[in-house]
């Protein structure tokens, strides 16, 4: 079976066909991702994902025939659609600051981290901020809201005109579920908003065919099934869950670098450094944390291919050249501290680029520690492809690490919502800490700068 799998990141847009007997990437289309700065508040460009989507899909089934679609998308966004389908109001760009105008009122209303396993974030990337802003600041629009979508089940939606929800979404950090009981968190309920929930419906379920506009537009057969969806980082962890024996942990990387923990050390959650409980997309609870890595390393880098050689790696642990936390404040486990450089005179580029790979790896290191991280821990996009992060990884955890043979291991999982069995995963390869002192040692004094 070929599944064309929908993939909307943070920063780039993707359209994916995934192989599912060799479970393969065998062909992928790709579009940034940038919001619209314009009125009435920053928001994501839709229609021109939606075209992109369309044009993809018509595109890769003339090189190999479609026969179902997943979704996948990033976390901390939903719509407000009315009873025809349509926007009443812009989705929303997580990272506009306009929620925290009203954030008193919304902290008086939204539940304890007890209910919710959600940590409050600034910005909006509490969903349930968002959408409490979008109706204190537009009633009459809202008031025209007959359904409150997660992203994934938005493009689910104009895809088949069935209106759903998913819990991978509703959990990812929206203040709106409640992931212990399984439904809908106080919030939801004290705002009003329930008679706008769409049905839950597992993430493997078939919503239902493409509509018979997207099959003319597309050349797809007209039967081809929608799956539900879930959200990004669930979707990297669901293959590990079908075939891996707990404990593990997997780091889901792109915008933002997500540490998920199964059968780890128990551990009191600190919703102060940016963990929080994700849903799974079996509908468990999942001790996770995240900072915006992606994000730090296009800045610290300037977006620029970097190159290093092995002396430049030596000079770099020999001179304990460090690089603290942390470039985007507000998320992340160091939320407040201001980034800083130390042994850091008449760097070379490449020692500069290990020093931030070594950086991102201890960052996502102290992510693990913090949710009680345990087994190897498996890599999944962008990073797994940087062998510096992946060495300091294992050395910081004294544990090993397995590299995704994927590009987007997003793409597989989204992918295997359309098969009920488990997946045969092949193992990527797999990094053993090293043996070099060096490394242990950078690793230690890194840990100790970040306590002073």
């Amino acid at each position: 079976m070929i599944v064309a799998v929908i993939d909307i990141g943070k920063t780039n847009a993707k359209v994916a066909l995934v192989d599912l007997a060799t479970l393969s990437e065998i062909a992928l289309r790709r579009m940034t991702n940038a919001p619209v700065r314009g009125a009435p508040y920053p928001h994501h460009d839709v229609e021109a994902l939606w075209t992109f989507i369309l044009d993809s899909l018509a595109d890769l089934n003339r090189e190999r025939r479609i026969d179902a679609i997943s979704i996948t998308t990033h976390g901390a966004t939903g719509a407000l659609v009315d009873a025809a389908g349509e926007l009443v109001l812009p989705v929303l760009d997580y990272e506009f600051d306009g929620p925290e105008q009203l954030a008193a009122d919304y902290d008086a209303v939204r539940p304890p981290f007890a209910e919710t396993g959600t940590p409050r974030l600034p910005v909006g990337l509490n969903l349930g901020a968002q959408f409490f802003w979008q109706q204190r600041r537009f009633p009459a629009e809202f008031a025209r809201a007959t359904a409150m979508l997660m992203y994934p089940q938005y493009w689910a939606l104009r895809l088949t005109g069935i209106p759903a929800n998913e819990v991978t979404s509703l959990g990812c950090h929206t203040d709106l579920w409640n992931p212990w009981t399984s439904a809908y968190s106080s919030l939801v309920d004290r705002m009003g908003w329930r008679r706008l929930m769409a049905p839950v419906r597992p993430a493997k379920d078939r919503l239902g065919p493409i509509l018979p506009a997207i099959a003319q537009r597309t050349g797809l057969n007209p039967q081809t099934p929608v799956f539900c969806g879930l959200h990004d980082s669930n979707a990297s962890l669901l293959p590990h869950l079908l075939s891996d024996q707990p404990p593990f942990s997997v780091v889901s990387t792109g915008t933002w670098v997500v540490s998920m923990a199964v059968g780890g050390r128990k551990v009191e959650l600190d919703p102060a450094r940016d963990t929080l409980v994700n849903v799974n997309a079996l509908g468990d609870p999942v001790p996770s944390a995240r900072f915006m890595g992606g994000r730090e390393f296009s800045l610290l880098t300037d977006g620029q291919p970097q190159e290093w050689i092995d002396d430049d790696v030596a000079a770099a642990l020999a001179r304990q050249v460090l690089f603290l936390p942390s470039t985007q404040h507000g998320s992340g486990p160091f939320p407040h501290r201001d980034a800083r450089w130390i042994n850091a005179e008449d760097l070379s580029p490449g020692q500069r680029f290990a020093t931030i790979s070594f950086y991102l790896a201890l960052m996502t290191s102290t992510c693990l520690e913090l949710i009680g991280g345990d087994g190897p821990t498996t890599v999944e996009g962008p990073f797994a492809r940087n062998p510096l992060f992946v060495r300091m990884l294992a050395a910081a955890t004294e544990r090993p690490v397995i590299v995704s043979e994927t590009s987007t291991g997003t793409s597989i999982g989204a992918a295997l919502l359309a098969t009920d069995g488990a997946p045969a995963m092949s193992r990527g390869e797999r990094t053993d800490p090293p043996t070099d002192p060096a490394w242990g040692d950078y690793a230690k004094a890194w840990q100790l700068a970040v306590q002073t």
